[in-house]
């Protein structure tokens, strides 16, 4: 009790925090915690638990749902990870503890924890794997953190022994300048926005958003946790209500956004301008006189609902970039990231977005926020949580892979002892992954060191990552459960086998077995080099057992790769490029991506071939159906990416007199609205026939959102006497007639200068088809109105 309250003091004195681990039984480690708040005097109304068991008399959340702390603050935050530690609630609430105050571990005994399965670990189990598949890696490791790192004490309740005290007796901190006004008389916010902000960073972060004033305004605020980035975004956004501006917000959760609303709420108060809630608790809109600040999640806000003057993207590094170009519509707009954290990785929103602000006609300021706020700079709880769950991961540095070409790296089986063995090694991988992906948080850092089916592999050159992939073993699964997930049960960790069964409804779909690339990414260094392509190349050749390249001692052998995504033009390219085959497109958007996601599949045995044969003529049976409703408004660019990489194409059996309608369209002789279905079997054929006419990727996955190449303008060409279609055709295939828009909307979409000669395109497209396609009575019918 006395360690707790010298923490507490030595926080309070230095402004930061510190880690108190209890390590014991259950009970013994709960009665401690209790003593250790009130020792430490610490308000129980500014502490929070997260557990499952409200042994603590504050406010409890379970841990599912400790991302409502996200925004907030606390004195202390005790959280109990008996029956489960989540690495994502780690990182969140260590996060919420505010400068002086304490962070309470609960834990099992410490050197028993990395063998114990909680129910983490048993998450983790996927089948056909059990929880003592499991392996501890990643508990291993955090403990090791533990003890390694200043500000942590360690106390083991069952024998009453401080194994260290975490006291770091910090030296005398120089002064920090406080938050300055610009000194200008062009100043477009008030002075009291100014006098609200708590360091210069934040300060000058408020006053680039003053761009958002204007037209074309452009700004990007990157930053750790903790800087006051929403608080930033939040004065701004006010200030803009207040001179009568409509500021649309948008982040990936509202909860998230709450803090850019509290200092809104805040600022408008301190000028006295009236405001309106639509809720006084969590309002999603402040009414001004005037102005307002309205929040929308991000698939509906990329709209701009009700044309708003300013965006607030808050948490950008969380959104696709996808999704995150269509805010570029904005008159103005600000993106506020954060750097290390489990909110989505600055450096990756740099890598994958920037590019693509480089390329639009806006000036983009950019601001850096180094500062804490809620605590002091070079808080040892900070350190410690950014190395336990990687939060600083990232590639290695630019002139160390430089050199790589597919000569000169090696193909490597990457297993969680060696990357515990090796730290840079382990950073390396992991911040490759975390740039190849928009999702990837702390809870993947314990799947890859201690999920039973997952795996990695990368090429290496001299040492260094320079492109890897997450892989997942999926299928091969039992007669009863593949029952019970035919009946609706959900499998964990199968992702092909779960939608194929369910969704699909075949039921043998999880006999065979899989590896499904969760991730891949090349170092932006050196893409365009076909590593990525080599990376798949190695994969595939130890999956069907040709090469032992991975050092196993026993190469494994599956019966399809296969992968899941967002579908873009892009991405859908470098898939077919290496030889996946598309089996299905999700009939809804995800909601944080705003994409429909593919499918695609390559077979490597007879087994696998089956598979995909069967689901590729599903696909092909029930796509022209949903084309015209669920897929209606699909991007005409993705639509002819997924059919381009279908393993086959429809039958074309129409009747002499479908065939003559076809015919005489061209000429005015027939209407397409007389017989569409001949018309979609017609456009079917050709846009599935067209492999070539997809966009390459270039040999290697850009990370999962960023560009390769698009369309020229000139035709595709299929070969082997097919039709050789532009790219604009192929979309006026796609819109008018397999999603049978209508005449005036596709002549506006597609920018052809009447509605006449939209539809006269469509005649010379039909009959380009009729020649490659048609009966010789067609052709003749086509040639008698020449």
């Amino acid at each position: 009790m006395e360690l707790a309250a010298a923490l507490r003091a030595e926080a309070r004195d230095c402004n930061e925090r510190r880690v108190l681990v209890l390590a014991g039984e259950p009970e013994t480690t709960r009665d401690r915690a209790v003593d250790a708040l009130a020792t430490a005097d610490i308000p129980l109304e500014s502490t929070t638990l997260v557990g499952p068991e409200p042994f603590v008399n504050c406010e409890r959340l379970d841990p599912v749902h400790a991302s409502e702390l996200l925004g907030q603050t606390r004195t202390a935050v005790v959280y109990d990870a008996h029956e489960s530690l989540r690495p994502n609630v780690l990182g969140q609430v260590v996060g919420t503890v505010d400068g002086g105050g304490l962070f309470v571990l609960l834990a099992p005994p410490l050197s028993a924890w990395p063998s114990r399965r909680d129910d983490f670990a048993e998450a983790l189990a996927v089948p056909p794997f059990g929880p003592e598949d499991v392996t501890g890696h990643f508990r291993a490791r955090l403990v090791e953190t533990l003890y390694a790192h200043r500000g942590v004490a360690i106390v083991d309740v069952e024998s009453d022994t401080v194994e260290s005290d975490g006291l770091t007796d910090p030296a005398p901190r120089l002064s920090v300048p406080g938050p300055a006004v610009p000194d200008r008389d062009d100043r477009a916010f008030p002075t009291e926005a100014y006098r609200a902000c708590l360091t210069r960073d934040q300060s000058e972060a408020l006053a680039s958003m003053e761009a958002l004033s204007e037209p074309g305004g452009t700004v990007v605020v990157e930053a750790d946790r903790g800087r006051g980035k929403s608080s930033a975004a939040g004065l701004a956004a006010g200030c803009l209500a207040a001179s009568g501006r409509d500021v649309l917000v948008t982040a990936p959760q509202y909860g998230r956004a709450g803090e850019v609303f509290a200092r809104a709420r805040e600022l408008l108060n301190a000028i006295e301008e009236p405001v309106a809630l639509d809720d006084e608790t969590t309002p999603h809109r402040l009414s001004t006189d005037e102005g307002r600040v309205r929040y929308a999640p991000p698939t509906d806000a990329v709209e701009l609902p009700d044309d708003p003057d300013a965006v607030v993207v808050d948490e950008a590094a969380a959104l696709p970039v996808r999704l995150l170009s269509g805010f570029l519509d904005a008159p103005a707009v600000a993106f506020t990231t954060t750097i290390h954290g489990y909110e989505g990785a600055g450096r990756g929103f740099s890598v994958r977005f920037k590019d693509r602000l480089a390329e639009s006609d806006r000036t983009v300021r950019e601001v850096r926020m180094d500062e804490p706020i809620r605590y002091a700079a070079g808080d040892p709880v900070e350190v410690w949580a950014t190395r336990a769950l990687l939060l600083d991961a990232r590639p290695p540095v630019e002139p160390l892979v430089a050199n790589a070409r597919p000569e000169t790296v090696s193909y490597e089986s990457l297993s969680a002892e060696r990357l515990l063995s090796d730290e840079h090694l382990l950073r390396e991988a992991f911040g490759l992954l975390v740039l190849a992906h928009y999702q990837t948080e702390p809870d993947d850092l314990a799947r890859l060191l201690d999920g039973p089916n997952v795996s990695v592999r990368a090429l290496v050159h001299d040492g260094h990552v320079v492109s890897v992939a997450l892989l997942a073993r999926e299928g091969g699964l039992d007669a009863d459960r593949r029952a019970d997930m035919y009946e609706g049960a959900r499998v964990r960790g199968n992702m092909l086998p779960d939608v194929l069964t369910t969704q699909l409804r075949d039921e043998a779909a999880g006999i065979e077995t899989g590896w499904r690339v969760m991730r891949i990414a090349t170092h932006h260094a050196v893409r365009g080099r076909g590593l990525g392509s080599l990376l798949l190349e190695r994969i595939e050749a130890e999956a069907t057992g040709e090469s032992d390249q991975a050092g196993t001692e026993r190469p494994s052998r599956y019966d399809y790769l296969g992968v899941g995504f967002g579908a873009t033009p892009e991405l859908v390219a470098f898939w077919a490029d290496n030889g996946y085959r598309t089996v299905h497109v999700s009939t809804t958007r995800n909601d944080r991506s705003g994409e429909h996601s593919a499918i695609m599949l390559r077979a490597l045995s007879e087994a696998g071939e089956a598979l995909q044969d069967r689901h590729t003529k599903w696909f092909l049976e029930r796509v022209r159906g949903m084309l015209t409703d669920p897929l209606a408004d699909l991007d005409p660019d993705v639509v002819r990416a997924v059919l381009s990489a279908v393993d086959g194409s429809t039958r074309l059996d129409l009747s002499a007199w479908e065939w003559r309608l076809l015919a005489g369209s061209p000429h005015g002789a027939g209407l397409f609205d007389t017989a569409p279905d001949a018309f979609r079997a017609l456009a079917l054929r050709a846009l599935t026939d067209a492999g070539s006419s997809t966009p390459t990727g270039g040999g290697d996955p850009a990370m999962a959102d960023s560009p390769t190449r698009t369309d020229t303008d000139g035709p595709t060409s299929t070969g082997d006497g097919e039709p050789a279609l532009e790219p604009r055709a192929e979309r006026l295939l796609v819109r008018k007639v397999l999603q049978a828009h209508d005449w005036d909307s596709v002549t506006a979409q597609l920018d052809f200068v009447s509605r006449r000669e939209c539809m006269r395109a469509l005649g010379d497209v039909t009959a380009r088809l009729i020649e490659a396609y048609g009966t010789d009575e067609a052709r003749a019918e086509l040639e008698r109105f020449e």
